[in-house]
């Protein structure tokens, strides 16, 4: 069968033999999509969902019943206040800027207790200068990095005995970053050490890529805030755009007048006639989520037999759907998002090269021939160009899809 497609029998023979290795992974990552698949069915059944709903607004988007029961459902799946889930969202870091800036005031301070936040964040802050960053409004940044792919508890514990701080930032995914990606109930060890010092303090968590990979959310685990993007697991690959700001109500009433104008908030914002993509993705989300958590053991346990370091293992714990391989070269690297772009439903033609992306600080490759610009849901492979040259490779709609990707992407590599 695949030879006909020009793909070679070595990378077909190598992929066939891992993912027969894979039964009891793929196993467990079943009977979490059945979960999960139950929790959204139900919180459509509980919000009585309708044909209605799928109405749009145009203009100011006052009154807009789709909206309103897209985020009741949000709030419910995560067990939350509230929610605000909106189109107006550019990304996942758009909707962490506003969040940031809806929450902390001039003479305030941030602290994140994961290490240094995603790329995309450091003009936002102003760790790389910017004139509209959170630095330039005179908000304070301080920055507690992890120990052992863990908080450090001493430390955090020692600044908590200190001054006070407004907002604490925890982002669970690696992010381009070596280390590994932080798990729920290591949350809710953090939260309940900060509680002991602090009960009013916001605990907001960057849960990009993370949405379905566990049975709960970091709010269920004492979170405040969480934040999250539509073109990643939740929009199912059906979503066009938007981000979500889930968690107690007064939070995201702050979060909605900082994305619009004070004294309108939430009530503004036309849908546009999206609601309904929202929706289907949301109700897809938990079986896409499945597949690309699939193609990432599946792309894991392959490279791992191929001699490279990967991260996480094959058979480990898995918190977000981002799989990274560390090739040691610069060469491997971009061969390998060449075969992933190769593999592509669209732009497959494409060759990507190292360039220089907008809020990055190195130069990035970025294999991503996807239907929605900028979706890593569907299958994506990207990377910086630094040592140790890590990809980054996350997503795939079905895991069909990715099993041939990988298979594509190492017939590159190793020809």
């Amino acid at each position: 069968m695949y030879n006909e497609f020009g793909i070679s029998d070595k990378a077909k023979n190598l992929v066939l033999k891992a993912e027969k290795s894979l039964t009891e992974e793929f196993k467990k990552i079943d009977e979490i999509c059945e979960y999960n698949s139950l929790k959204v069915l139900n919180a459509f059944w509980n919000n009585k969902l309708s044909e209605a709903h799928f109405s749009q607004t145009t203009g100011y988007g006052y009154d807009d019943i789709g909206r309103d029961v897209i985020e009741k459902i949000y709030a419910e799946i995560f067990g939350a206040e509230d929610a605000l889930v909106r189109s107006q969202f550019i990304s996942g870091s758009h909707a962490l800027t506003v969040a940031l800036f809806a929450y902390l005031r001039p003479g305030d301070t941030m602290l994140s207790i994961s290490g240094l936040p995603y790329d995309t964040l450091h003009e936002v802050i102003g760790i790389v200068p910017n004139d509209s960053s959170l630095k330039s409004f005179g908000v304070n940044y301080e920055q507690i990095d992890l120990i052992n792919d863990d908080f450090d508890y001493e430390k955090i514990e020692e600044r908590l005995k200190k001054s006070k701080i407004k907002l604490i930032e925890i982002q669970r995914s690696k992010g381009y970053s070596t280390r590994k990606s932080i798990s729920n109930s290591k949350i809710k060890k953090v939260v309940n050490l900060i509680r002991n010092y602090d009960k009013d303090v916001i605990i907001m968590v960057d849960n990009c890529y993370c949405e379905f990979v566990d049975k709960v959310s970091p709010i269920e685990m004492g979170a405040d805030i969480i934040v999250g993007s539509l073109i990643k697991n939740l929009g199912g690959g059906i979503a066009p755009n938007g981000a979500y700001i889930v968690g107690k109500k007064r939070l995201v009433d702050l979060a909605g007048e900082r994305l619009t104008l004070p004294g309108e908030g939430r009530e503004v914002g036309p849908t546009l006639g999206i609601n309904k993509q929202i929706l289907e993705g949301l109700f897809f989300s938990p079986s896409v989520v499945a597949s690309a958590l699939k193609t990432a053991v599946l792309a894991s346990k392959v490279l791992e037999e191929l001699g490279y370091k990967v991260e996480p293992r094959y058979n480990d714990e898995r918190v977000d759907i981002v799989q990274n391989i560390e090739f040691g070269k610069e060469e491997d690297l971009v061969k390998y998002c060449q075969g992933i772009q190769m593999a592509s439903p669209v732009d497959s033609f494409a060759i990507p090269m190292p360039w220089d992306m907008p809020g990055y600080e190195d130069k990035v490759i970025m294999a991503a021939g996807t239907f929605t610009q900028g979706s890593s849901i569907e299958l994506s492979c990207d990377g910086p160009i630094r040592k140790p040259y890590i990809a980054y490779m996350q997503g795939s709609l079905t895991y069909e899809y990715g099993k041939i990707a990988i298979i594509k992407a190492v017939s590159n590599l190793t020809k």
